[in-house]
């Protein structure tokens, strides 16, 4: 593929000075004798001399805790073991402030408006401690939450994860199989649910789905209900071992909260994989690993500094939550918002991000593209002047969604598509605030991730797709999957392909930049004639179209080969006709190439997606194959997968 010449953005020297990043390479170079200039040079350190690494960014970023003399004690994959003799507590390095400053604004589409202070926030975690240990909630219990993104969501993790306790959350949007697929696993000893939540303008309370939920997670010896419709004390009334949140904490009086320092890899979280292909896998990760890693991919690759106001348009069951919170430790300010982003206006989240003063403005790439369908410019509205960073993820940022916020939102400002997952609660590839924007690109490698692109033998590539692997251990690996006796499901997960070496599932290829792209999910790869195209190329030429409103594209199995179908989910008045497949058609010959072609092209009135926004593919190729897709409540929209069974366009 062509790569492109010229950056959209460069930073100014006097910017990339003023750095974190450029401030950690002198410590490092100091520390270590080094005389590093280049982000490329301190990546290549990071991986060779990760114990010094790893080590500075404990003391960089100010961790509270006891580090001990061992940074790597073990680095084979899996069974990995960093800071052997560390402890610490994560929800202690999140409240290191207790002043008046802002420390959580919130925005609900129903008009719900909160700010609570670094006070505010201490005082509202110290009463759910005390009340979490009054229920005898303490080191290893899980307390499991069903809650949009409101600020007690953040009070009630943080009050978890100071008694050692592990947090796992998700939306209220989740119906009864859903939730139960995930917590029913964990068995929690405290479940915590809203009386309801608000999206799209309308008022949804979830009475009845907790009617089911909570008779079937017999653990949680105590049920709280947070109050966000005005109903929770009389949900709370209709539920067995339920309690109204306020009346519960009104019992204890405000003081500062205390903290259990516990071991590096203490269990912080339990997220989930999508569970598309059968039950979600329960993934564990350790409070010292995303601590961390987040504060490395915060400080460094985002520039977050103190009384900066971070924003990320996440729910609670997306892995965005996980990291927009930990931003706290940076003595950063978070920007909460619940419901949907086009509500009431377009505009909502440019609205907020201009009231509030963002510093970081992150949202998805499906966010980024409608804005551009619904032709917003936000330059010419809104004085967005304060935003430093734009961040994106969820899917590949396609190259014109780049063209779109220089021209469109700021054309002075770092943009940085980045990419991860709820496997790492992190990223693979993210952003260099000192370094230039490239069309289409991920910025670079993250520091101390070992990340190289594979052929299918197992060689590094320098040029053309591959698997995006990681070839060394890094802190934030999952420390364990739920009820995996002997590791066996983690060890399938990432390490059955290249053993000793973590697979992520991305195609990925390098740029002449030093980035890399992601083509999509591999396990999505198609593969006409034998040829592996990823799914993204096609997606970003199809939806620069009008009439395509977003399209998915699947492998299907035909005449002892596989022929690439795309679907696509039309605007209204458009119609698929001969015209449009031939328009659709060109563009992807031009823009991707001839293989990338699809040999049939099917209009669907709905594209099934993940809770987190994420289109399918694989239970839509399930579905065309007549397979039973094992997992449909991990879905948001099930019934659309009887848009794709038995269609007569696919029988020829």
């Amino acid at each position: 593929m062509s790569f492109a010449d010229r950056p959209l953005w460069t930073p100014s020297a006097e910017r990339v000075a003023s750095t974190a990043l450029i401030r950690f390479r002198d410590a490092f170079n100091a520390r270590e004798g080094l005389s590093l200039k280049t982000y490329a040079e301190l990546h290549a350190a990071s991986i060779e001399r990760r114990e010094a690494f790893w080590s500075l960014v404990w003391d960089f970023a100010g961790v509270k805790g006891e580090k001990g003399a061992r940074i790597l004690a073990d680095d084979h994959m899996p069974g990995a073991s960093c800071f052997p003799d560390a402890r610490l507590n994560f929800a202690e390095n999140l409240l290191s402030c207790s002043d008046d400053g802002d420390a959580i604004v919130f925005r609900g589409e129903d008009k719900a408006r909160a700010r609570l202070s670094w006070r505010d926030l201490q005082d509202r975690v110290s009463q759910a401690q005390q009340w979490m240990a009054s229920l005898g909630v303490g080191v290893g219990d899980r307390v499991a939450a069903m809650m949009p993104n409101l600020p007690d969501t953040v009070a009630l993790m943080l009050a978890t994860a100071s008694l050692g306790a592990t947090w796992s959350s998700c939306s209220p949007d989740f119906g009864v199989k859903g939730v139960l697929d995930r917590f029913g696993q964990i068995e929690p000893k405290l479940f915590i649910a809203c009386d309801g939540y608000w999206y799209a303008g309308k008022r949804l309370p979830i009475a009845d789905k907790l009617a089911d939920i909570v008779p079937q997670l017999p653990t949680a010896a105590t049920v709280a209900i947070v109050d966000y419709l005005g109903e929770a004390e009389a949900v709370a009334a209709s539920l067995p071992r339920a309690v109204s949140l306020t009346v519960a904490l009104d019992r204890f009086p405000a003081k500062a909260p205390t903290f259990v320092r516990l071991p590096f890899n203490h269990p912080l979280y339990i997220l989930y994989s999508s569970g598309t292909t059968g039950a979600p896998k329960c993934i564990v990760h350790g409070a010292g690993g995303t601590l961390l890693q987040h504060l490395k991919e915060h400080q460094l690759h985002c520039d977050i500094r103190p009384d900066d106001r971070v924003f990320y348009f996440t729910t609670c069951g997306w892995m965005m939550w996980n990291w927009l919170v930990s931003a706290l430790a940076s003595k950063a300010a978070l920007m909460l918002f619940d419901g949907s982003p086009f509500h009431p206006s377009p505009t909502t989240l440019f609205d907020y991000a201009q009231a509030e003063r963002f510093s970081v403005f992150g949202a998805s790439a499906k966010y980024i593209d409608a804005c551009k369908k619904a032709e917003l410019r936000p330059r010419d509205t809104h004085d967005l002047s304060s935003v430093r960073l734009i961040a994106s993820t969820g899917s590949p940022l396609a190259p014109e969604s780049f063209d779109y916020v220089y021209e469109a939102v700021k054309p002075d400002m770092h943009l940085a598509s980045v990419s991860g997952g709820t496997d790492i609660v992190s990223c693979f590839v993210l952003g260099d605030p000192t370094s230039p924007v490239y069309r289409g690109e991920l910025q670079a490698p993250g520091l101390g991730m070992a990340v190289e692109v594979w052929d299918e033998a197992g060689r590094p590539l320098t040029q053309g797709k591959g698997e995006l692997v990681c070839t060394r251990s890094f802190p934030s690996m999952p420390i364990m999957f739920w009820n995996d006796p002997g590791a066996v499901k983690y060890s399938a997960a990432y390490f059955d392909r290249f053993p000793g070496v973590w697979c992520h599932g991305d195609f990925a290829e390098w740029t002449p930049h030093g980035g890399l792209i992601i083509h999509g999910r591999s396990d999505a790869t198609l593969n006409p004639g034998g040829v592996r195209i990823g799914t993204a190329e096609i997606y970003a030429q199809v939806e620069q179209i009008p009439e395509v409103v977003e399209a998915l594209a699947i492998g299907q199995d035909w005449d002892n080969d596989v022929r690439v179908v795309l679907f696509v989910r039309l605007a209204p008045g458009a119609a698929l006709d001969d015209a449009l497949q031939q328009r659709i058609r060109a563009r992807i010959r031009a823009g991707a190439s001839p293989r990338h072609v699809p040999a049939k092209i099917v209009a669907v009135a709905d594209i099934p997606r993940t809770k987190s926004g994420k289109i399918t593919e694989l239970a839509v190729r399930d579905v065309v194959h007549g397979r039973e897709v094992k997992n449909k409540e991990a879905l948001a929209n099930a019934d659309a997968l009887d848009l794709f069974r038995n269609l007569p366009e696919l029988m020829s």
